[in-house]
């Protein structure tokens, strides 16, 4: 883009670099913020993954017992008293990206008559909703680190627009001008020599 090789066009540059250099460490610091932040979320989420993965595992013990599913009707099915209702969650502001956090599962109040199933039911039904809370927390922390994600990417651009573009452009378009204006004045001061000598030489 062509600039004006004027003092005022000068001063819009150095202001521009002045407002470029002042903004530049808030935006680098809130990248750090943003991959310090997901560190901690990935970390947390697999941390969940983890105890998910082992509480499935647990209920291989129940393996023989779950089999006694198959002679439950259909609606008897120990599926049909675990339902997930509603995921609570607030809005939370870190580093700057709104987000959710996970509060806690609820479940639609199923009654059943404890004479239709073996004691293990109880049991179940809650080792069941605890791995559907887990769930619903790893689903809540993976679209926290993707927004916190999509943040960074965008906190990042910034980042290298005034590192490697606006700040370098700024500096460049303020050493042309000053040339520019350096050589004006220089050239004056020529002129106004060749005027004096000029005027010299006629008044003898």
């Amino acid at each position: 883009m062509a600039i004006k090789l004027t003092k005022n066009e000068q001063k819009v540059q150095k202001d521009n670099l002045k407002q470029f250099q002042r903004y530049l460490p808030t935006l680098q610091l809130k990248k750090q913020q943003l991959q310090s932040v997901i560190m901690r979320t990935k970390a947390e989420l697999e941390q969940k993954e983890a105890e998910r993965v082992q509480m499935i595992g647990d209920l291989d013990d129940w393996v023989a017992v779950f089999a006694e599913n198959v002679i439950f009707e259909d609606t008897k099915k120990i599926g049909n008293l675990v339902q997930p209702d509603t995921v609570i969650c607030k809005d939370e502001n870190i580093a700057g990206v709104t987000v959710p956090t996970f509060q806690e599962l609820t479940f639609k109040d199923i009654a059943y008559d404890v004479d239709d199933y073996p004691l293990w039911v109880d049991t179940a039904i809650v080792k069941l909703r605890e791995i559907a809370r887990l769930d619903a927390l790893v689903s809540t922390l993976n679209k926290q680190v993707a927004l916190l994600e999509k943040e960074l990417r965008s906190t990042s651009q910034r980042v290298n627009l005034f590192e490697k573009i606006k700040i370098p452009e700024a500096k460049e378009n303020i050493r042309i001008i000053g040339v520019y204006l350096g050589d004006q004045q220089t050239a004056a001061v020529v002129r106004g020599k060749i005027s004096k000598k000029k005027l010299e030489g006629a008044a003898r």
